[in-house]
């Protein structure tokens, strides 16, 4: 059997030529290759960061003293009151009213407090009266001895005459003598009288506290009710004191210098004082004297110091640290940077090198720095950093020149 290939020829389908492919244009190859490029600077962000060292920093802040002059000495101690007065009553009493409160202001000779007068009183009124009485006494007297000396003058009149005898003349004479005798008595009991008024007044005036001095109270300690005496009783139920009054300008600075180095004080020596309540307030002082004896048990000699200026956040009994300076403050020239403290932590010496890691743009950088006085865990820096520059607070393994760090404590 014959096929007919023309038959199927026909049969045959004719299927449409396929596309021809397309290569990448260029454009397409350069944005593929910048993906790739911020997915690797991605990752290697990711990767320097997780690996960056965690620190913990500080800021450089400005220094009051401007490393004019190097400390020889540091001491610590306590400001005081050169001033200072327990106020109580004179005599033994009951408390009747209370003026005062802890941190009132009083002037000299102002009214604290004031006693119970009900056994005082009544003494003073009587002695009041017994003036009145000798005084009503005395003008009695004074009459009747004019009276006499009037009789006395009439019956030497008439003895002249003959009238009279001789008896009577006397009898007048000695009632004026008589008289005169009790007039003198009567004035004596008169001054009597008003000094027992006086005494009686001092007794109710007793009963009245006043302040010596002008200052501030400090503490009260007493309340009305309560029995106070100026001497110690017995029974532990009666005060000795009812306040305690400072005068707030006498206020100075009592520190013990070991006698090993107390030939490095003298008086008038500049210092600065900073409280333990203001650690970042430096104060100006200087000394007022050494007090000439020295403290056996101690082997301490106690050094009075005095504030430049005073100032209401200053209070007795506050810790003081004190920095005794040189004489001779050191030469600062124009184009010398302005000191600056930082702890003394964050300062590293090596082979007499003193530096600092210093944190810029996320990584540290090593900066020699030339330092000063030291003081309570600071160090003065005179040289190599700026007031505000970020540095790290305390030695970290792996710190060097360009390492990325961050902060902790940000």
């Amino acid at each position: 059997m014959s096929f007919d290939h023309n038959a199927l020829e026909s049969l045959r389908i004719e299927r449409s030529p396929e596309p021809p492919k397309r290569e990448p244009t260029s454009l397409y190859k350069w944005l593929i290759a910048l993906a790739l490029l911020l997915a690797a600077a991605a990752a290697a962000y990711a990767l320097l960061r997780d690996r960056a060292i965690e620190v913990q920093a500080v800021t450089a802040v400005a220094s009051s003293s401007g490393g004019r002059a190097a400390a020889v000495l540091n001491a610590s101690g306590y400001v005081v009151a050169r001033r200072q007065a327990t106020v109580s009553a004179k005599v033994t009493g009951k408390i009747a009213e209370l003026l005062i409160e802890e941190g009132m202001s009083v002037k000299e000779g102002q009214l604290l407090a004031r006693l119970d007068d009900t056994t005082v009183r009544p003494s003073y009124e009587l002695a009041l009266r017994q003036l009145d009485a000798a005084r009503k006494e005395l003008q009695e007297i004074e009459v009747r001895l004019a009276e006499a000396e009037r009789n006395l003058h009439r019956t030497e009149q008439l003895r002249a005459d003959t009238l009279v005898s001789e008896a009577q003349l006397d009898q007048a004479q000695s009632e004026v003598a008589a008289l005169r005798a009790r007039l003198e008595a009567a004035r004596s009991n008169v001054k009597v009288a008003e000094a027992t008024v006086r005494v009686r007044e001092q007794d109710l005036d007793d009963l009245l506290v006043r302040a010596p001095f002008d200052g501030v109270i400090v503490s009260k300690d007493a309340q009305p009710g309560e029995i106070v005496s100026p001497i110690s009783a017995g029974g532990g139920f009666t005060r000795t004191g009812i306040a305690t009054i400072v005068d707030m300008d006498s206020r100075e600075i009592e520190v013990d210098v070991n006698e090993a180095f107390i030939n490095r004080v003298r008086a008038n020596q500049r210092t600065e004082a900073v409280l333990d309540a203001y650690p970042d307030w430096v104060i100006p002082s200087h000394v007022i004297n050494v007090v000439p004896t020295a403290d056996r048990q101690k082997a301490t000699v106690r050094v009075r110091i005095a504030f430049d200026e005073l100032d209401p956040r200053i209070l007795p009994q506050m810790g003081v640290k004190v920095t005794f300076l040189e004489d001779a403050p050191q030469e600062v020239t124009t184009s010398q940077r302005p000191a600056v403290r930082v702890p003394a932590d964050a300062v590293f010496t090596v082979s007499g090198t003193s530096y600092v890691w210093r944190i810029k743009n996320g990584s540290v950088e090593r900066v020699a720095v030339r330092t000063a006085s030291e003081r309570d865990g600071s160090v003065e820096i005179v040289a190599g950093l700026n007031a505000g520059d970020r540095i790290v607070a305390r030695q970290v393994e792996g710190l060097a020149e360009g390492v990325q760090v961050k902060v902790a404590n940000r």
